[in-house]
């Protein structure tokens, strides 16, 4: 009986142990990076491609696992098709041709990889590089807060007058679906088009709720890794690596769920200030903001964001590290037991944001990690953050603070092959934080 009750004690030790590993960043009772993830897409080849894919897809097509496609050029999926793919395909983005894979407003795309057969996108150069191919573009029908509908045209300078619509996204359907994505891997997109425009690994353009985004790798982009204009979403597992422009943007209107995703951030991947993990705002220019329309609104819940730095304080001297999250003016984001480390700060509020109690109730950070980063929450340009210290230090907000580097904060960060960047046990404190219930109407 004695040894059954030291059994039963250990075993409630381990669980207990195990729920406050899980309570903030990343969650898993497995480390879900496996099997599907690639950290060194560079030591990977690919076949060769077999089939080439270009123009306008007008008709529901399927591609298959035993073949190796090359987008040549702007493919776009048009007249409401549908592309499926199947798990394991591979499809490579050529240099030259600026490659690239656009689904328009109606059309569809349904890529669902498995864990041990992920769906690839690649660059078909020999030696890959971030920017060699465009990147993958979804449209649809869900409401942007811009003046008339929205246009990607930017990306494609050579589209002809009538294949204009092709690039416009945006409508009144928040339920539409684009498709769906599950296990497959964006690797060295961003294709710089001019001046600072660049594809992103995946731009997501008026996206409605019932399309299905989980367990999407973006790595190595020279744009951004993910970037979200208007519409709604719900995004789980996603993860952006060494990716040089923000990792997660959000804009137009967006509402969005991101939760359980991460972002890696290393300081010589980066196009510079402008780069965050997290990047909110509902405009570029307040003009063009239609205020009868909604802000944007990202609901964040168990996400990490590391930047890599081996030496924080050399790197934060030669000004390679800035915040991991960018909150712009007129934007409202809602974070919770997440975790941010090693960045220079944690946190930058837009200059134009008062710091009063009704802006603050619209940008809450509960039961979160801000680990090793110099400096917590600031307003841009102001150094005096007292009133934010004291507002989100408050006990009620169940914000943890610590100083450790990243080898003893998460579980492996120096593993290649299988990286695990839950946290480590022990090394935050739990709360008594009910869950909030974060699907969206």
């Amino acid at each position: 009986m004695k040894n059954f009750t030291q059994i039963i004690f250990i075993l409630f030790f381990v669980i207990a142990n195990s729920f406050a590993q899980q309570e903030k960043g990343i969650v898993g009772e497995e480390n879900w990076l496996d099997n599907w993830t690639e950290f060194k897409p560079n030591q990977r080849e690919y076949r060769e491609p077999t089939k080439i894919l270009t123009g306008n897809i007008t008709e529901n097509i399927t591609l298959y696992k035993r073949e190796v496609y090359l987008l040549l050029g702007s493919v776009f999926v048009t007249d409401s098709a549908r592309l499926n793919i199947e798990a394991g395909t591979v499809i490579l983005g050529d240099f030259k041709t600026k490659g690239s894979l656009t689904i328009s407003r109606g059309s569809s795309l349904i890529a669902n990889g498995t864990e041990t057969d992920p769906i690839i996108f690649s660059s078909n150069q020999s030696v890959k590089r971030p920017g060699d191919w465009g990147g993958l573009i979804i449209m649809g029908n869900a409401p942007v807060n811009r003046f008339g509908s929205g246009s990607a045209a930017m990306f494609f300078p050579n589209l002809k007058s009538e294949e204009y619509v092709n690039a416009n996204y945006g409508g009144d359907n928040i339920m539409s679906s684009s498709g769906e994505i599950a296990h497959t891997r964006i690797e060295y997109a961003g294709k710089r088009i001019s001046g600072d425009i660049y594809f992103n690994g995946l731009l997501l353009a008026g996206v409605g709720l019932e399309t299905k985004l989980s367990s999407i790798m973006v790595s190595h982009s020279a744009g951004n890794g993910f970037e979200v204009w208007g519409g709604q979403a719900e995004l789980n597992k996603l993860v952006s690596y060494n990716t040089y422009g923000s990792d997660f943007k959000f804009n137009y209107g967006a509402t969005a769920i991101l939760s359980n995703s991460l972002a890696v951030r290393s300081p010589y991947s980066s196009n510079g200030g402008s780069s965050k993990c997290l990047y909110v705002k509902s405009y570029e220019k307040k003009e063009e903001f239609d205020f009868s329309k909604n802000r944007t609104w990202v609901r964040a819940r168990n996400n990490t964001f590391l930047n890599s730095s081996e030496d924080l304080e050399s790197d934060i001297k030669m000004n390679l590290v800035q915040e991991a999250v960018y909150i712009g003016e007129d934007a409202l984001l809602d974070m919770n037991k997440s975790v941010i480390s090693g960045f220079n700060p944690a946190v930058i509020l837009n200059e134009k944001i008062a710091v009063n109690q009704d802006n603050l109730e619209k940008i809450s950070f509960n039961a979160m990690l801000f680990n090793n980063c110099s400096g917590n929450i600031f307003v841009e340009y102001n150094s005096n953050n007292e009133d934010l210290e004291n507002w989100y230090g408050n006990s009620a907000f169940f914000n943890v603070y610590a100083k450790s580097d990243n080898f003893e904060t998460f579980i492996d960060t120096r593993s290649t092959r299988r990286p695990d960047f839950r946290l480590r046990i022990n090394k935050i404190i739990a709360s008594n934080e009910v869950d909030p219930d974060l699907r969206m109407d």
